[in-house]
């Protein structure tokens, strides 16, 4: 019999990370995010699977104990909301330079600054582009639904340890908070450490025959040596873009023109193409799933069919740019968003296309 739970967003990242196996949770309260700290406390996942969860005294002490953990090769996560994951971005970065896998997510909220609680979609550049310091890049998952919050938990650690990667699930206020149907799957055991020495013999548990301890740095004084390591970094972010692209095309078979948009705002475009195909606009959704690595050829190829490409946001245009550059001068790319923690209506998305596209063409046409 299936497990089917009505459950918030937050809620079921929570309980997706207890049944993918992980093996602590280190986290900081933060609103909009605090459930998931709250579910894992009063699940006690330590009696379910032995999984420590821990509050930390800061969002910069808990990154760092993801950062330990995942030096023993357990599978670690942390979870905050804009403000938290800027305090982050150094541990990260570290986190980074020794290629160790874990689990991000951040339920973003308004800004800049402690901005407001509500929902925005202004951390794109701090996730995708790498908000610490160096040349690095994280897997960034985008979910739309409370289903997705759940499926990504298991996913994330799966692509975190298949590429010694950070995974960030990159959230948002209204799907942390919103309430859905969430169809849960099998519990996976934990590893024990006799399995992680054998399975990931980077690990500082030891290697598996010897013993002997590993050491785990990002630190090389030597230019010559610290490139090679960047090199390599940079090889495995190309491997990746190649292998681990995901998106979801809605309604792109007849498009003339397309919005492009992530979670939340995805949402909101599906209604707006219900809206649109009502009144004879054929206009279709293209969701990226991943926002590193990005549906680039997709889009690319989507622009040699459609009249215009909307790029919908709730941010001052920060995803617009990859959208540009996809395209690259095949079809005007607009962008529309909304700031401060408001969500975009479907009527109000749907006019902005009719203005920027179709009505200049229906001008561009009269005047001729």
């Amino acid at each position: 019999m299936k497990d089917i739970r009505l459950m918030k967003g937050n809620e079921a990242i929570a309980e997706g990370v207890i049944r993918a196996g992980c093996d602590g949770y280190f986290g900081y309260p933060i609103t909009p995010q605090s459930e998931v700290l709250e579910y894992l406390m009063m699940n006690k996942p330590e009696e379910r699977t032995g999984m420590i969860v821990l509050q930390a005294e800061s969002e910069i002490a808990s990154i760092h104990m993801v950062y330990g953990g995942a030096g023993c090769g357990k599978r670690v996560m942390t979870s905050s909301s804009s403000p938290g994951i800027s305090l982050m971005q150094e541990g990260i970065s570290f986190l980074a330079g020794t290629e160790l896998p874990c689990l991000l997510l951040n339920v973003v909220r308004g800004g800049p600054g402690l901005g407001t609680i509500q929902p925005s979609q202004s951390d794109y550049f701090q996730a995708v582009k790498g908000g610490g310091h160096g040349d690095y890049k994280m897997i960034v998952l985008a979910p739309a639904s409370v289903q997705e919050m759940y499926d990504f938990a298991k996913l994330g650690f799966e692509l975190a340890f298949k590429h010694r990667i950070q995974v960030m699930v990159l959230s948002d206020g209204a799907i942390g908070q919103m309430m859905e149907k969430v169809e849960l799957d099998e519990q996976v055991p934990r590893l024990t450490d006799e399995e992680i020495a054998i399975k990931y013999p980077w690990a500082t548990l030891g290697k598996p025959t010897t013993r002997e301890r590993n050491i785990i740095t990002s630190l090389d004084l030597d230019p010559v040596k610290q490139e090679k390591i960047n090199i390599h970094l940079q090889e495995k972010f190309r491997h990746i873009e190649q292998t681990e692209v995901r998106f979801e095309s809605f309604m792109c078979e007849d498009a003339e023109y397309l919005f492009v948009a992530y979670g939340s705002s995805a949402r909101v475009c599906q209604k707006a193409i219900q809206l649109g195909r009502a009144k004879g606009i054929k206009v279709g959704l293209l969701r990226p799933i991943t926002l590193f690595p990005y549906p680039t050829q997709e889009i690319a190829r989507l622009s040699k069919q459609v009249k215009g490409i909307l790029s919908v946001e709730m941010s001052a245009g920060q995803m617009v740019e990859d959208v540009r550059l996809a395209a690259n001068g095949a079809v005007p790319v607009e962008h529309y968003g909304r700031l401060g923690g408001i969500i975009p209506a479907p009527d109000e998305v749907l006019n902005v296309l009719e203005e920027k596209f179709i009505a200049k063409n229906n001008h561009g046409r009269s005047a001729n």
